[in-house]
């Protein structure tokens, strides 16, 4: 399947970086399907590169698991099963609660700092909800959670989430119809924040726990009219 046309906007000679992070971009987004087939031929010429430079941004893309390599077929991107998104919100339950453990280990000055940039990303969330704005939220949902693990400067963290939250989208973008918290993301997201506030360390590991929780029995769901096949 060609590429979609007019995808990439990048100025001068693209490098691989800069192919990747836009990419993962339009892949999380929903530009690209799951199991979509990546036209290396299309792209290239679309980004009038040559395939050197896209063929390392599909290598890096497929390292962090959004694309996936056939032999003799190509490369396509990810298909999320159940399993996996099973797996994706267990792994950010347990980094989200490093993260959680580490903010309220360190300085009341980085919680505050944190909780300041946690406040913004809720009060553009609320916009978009009434909005409904499927896009927008889906992005504030990851850059709240992806703020919230910034927030302990652990470099390592940071590094293991962005694959996570990259993850966390595609399934939240794709299985759009099926997810029906729309209306009380807002609320989770202010709870978590107040927890974090508050240095409640106990109510906010369960809260980050139940959020996880929530998450996955609202994407694995099957509806009467839409089945979820990601």
């Amino acid at each position: 399947m060609a590429a979609p046309e007019a995808v990439f906007v990048l100025e001068g000679r693209p490098t691989a970086q800069l192919i990747a992070d836009q990419l993962r971009e339009q892949i999380v987004q929903g530009t690209f399907r799951p199991g979509q087939q990546i036209n290396e031929s299309v792209m290239a010429g679309q980004l009038n590169t040559s395939r050197g430079p896209l063929r390392e941004a599909l290598q890096r893309l497929c390292q962090e698991g959004i694309l996936v390599s056939h032999r003799n077929r190509g490369v396509f991107v990810l298909e999320l099963e159940t399993e996996d998104i099973q797996e994706i919100y267990a792994v950010r339950e347990s980094v989200e609660s490093a993260a959680a453990n580490t903010l309220l280990d360190g300085s009341a000055e980085q919680v505050s700092s944190t909780c300041e940039a946690l406040r913004a990303i809720v009060g553009e969330m609320a916009k978009h909800v009434a909005a409904s704005d499927w896009q927008a939220i889906a992005r504030l949902d990851m850059q709240f959670h992806t703020a919230f693990v910034a927030g302990t400067g652990n470099s390592r963290l940071i590094r293991i989430y962005k694959t996570l939250a990259a993850e966390s989208r595609m399934c939240i973008v794709n299985l759009e119809v099926s997810y029906p918290r729309a209306d009380v993301l807002v609320e989770e997201h202010q709870n978590l924040l107040d927890l974090l506030e508050a240095g409640d360390r106990k109510g906010l590991l369960k809260a980050i726990k139940r959020h996880m929780e929530k998450a996955v029995e609202d994407l694995t769901q099957r509806q009467p009219d839409h089945e979820v096949t990601a």
